[in-house]
């Protein structure tokens, strides 16, 4: 098959354990893309956490994409243009909020270069604010504060914890919402319709190109969608277990130049 578009998932796909792309896979994005392929970083991470791994591969410059907030947000790299945007009504931001307290989990949103959350000694804040390089901002009435539109709400806590939650949340907000764990201690509140696959599906029409022409790249419970969707679904050695068991092909870990393996394999030249 003709591979034209490469998708990958940020954290545990693209970058190794210390949340960096290694020179072997950079030299590997930059030859596919010299050789007119695009590249799309999908991730549930938001735009400005997006952006630093966007310019490191120049993805401005040869035309990649940027798809954020679990596919709530696509951007044109080259243009700076956001395609698509998708975001919760502001009416269910209290409900969502309240929700969260009433479960004894800690929520968090965000306000441009900002984490917005309950709890701002919350160490899954800190870890989400590392990854994104963002700035936390406490709110104890984070329920009137609040009022604007969001792409998405992160509720946190301990894995076995959240587990349980997920259900109860599920139950409460019902069909406007999609909702699934991107991480055990991340459950990701979305709108409904938005998911990697379906806003990938969104990007493809938009460039003329097919599924069947698309190679995807993940490891987590978010990337299943968009995995089970590409011509080609890949899952990193590290994969959690349903995802390899939907993936076309299993490639080295993120920390073994499992990217670099795969553009090699498929996609060049």
């Amino acid at each position: 098959m003709d591979y034209q578009i490469l998708v990958l998932d940020l954290d545990g796909t693209l970058t190794n354990r210390d949340k960096i792309i290694t020179p072997k896979t950079k030299m590997a994005l930059m030859e596919l893309q010299k050789q007119g392929k695009k590249v799309v970083l999908a991730s549930g991470r938001p735009t400005y956490g997006v952006l630093p791994l966007a310019k490191e591969l120049e993805l401005e410059v040869y035309g990649g994409y940027i798809l954020s907030y679990n596919g709530g947000v696509i951007m044109d790299c080259k243009t700076g243009e956001t395609v698509f945007s998708r975001c919760i009504p502001v009416e269910y931001n209290a409900a969502i909020i309240r929700l969260a307290v009433d479960q004894g989990v800690n929520i968090l949103t965000y306000e441009g270069d900002k984490i917005i959350t309950l709890d701002g000694a919350c160490p899954y804040v800190a870890k989400e604010s590392a990854i994104n390089k963002l700035e936390v901002e406490a709110r104890a009435d984070m329920e009137s504060y609040v009022t604007f539109q969001v792409p998405k709400f992160l509720m946190l806590d301990d894995g076995d914890y959240l587990a349980l939650v997920e259900a109860q949340v599920k139950a409460k907000l019902g069909k406007p919402f999609s909702i699934y764990r991107s991480e055990p201690y991340f459950l990701e509140i979305m709108p409904r319709g938005i998911d990697k696959a379906q806003s990938l599906g969104r990007l493809l029409e938009s460039i003329g190109l097919s599924r069947e022409q698309m190679i995807a790249c993940g490891d987590g419970y978010n990337d299943l969608t968009m995995i089970q969707y590409a011509g080609l679904g890949v899952a990193m050695e590290n994969a959690i277990l349903p995802l390899k068991q939907a993936a076309g092909y299993v490639t080295l870990s993120n920390n073994d130049d499992g990217i670099a393996h795969v553009v090699e394999k498929f996609m060049l030249s």
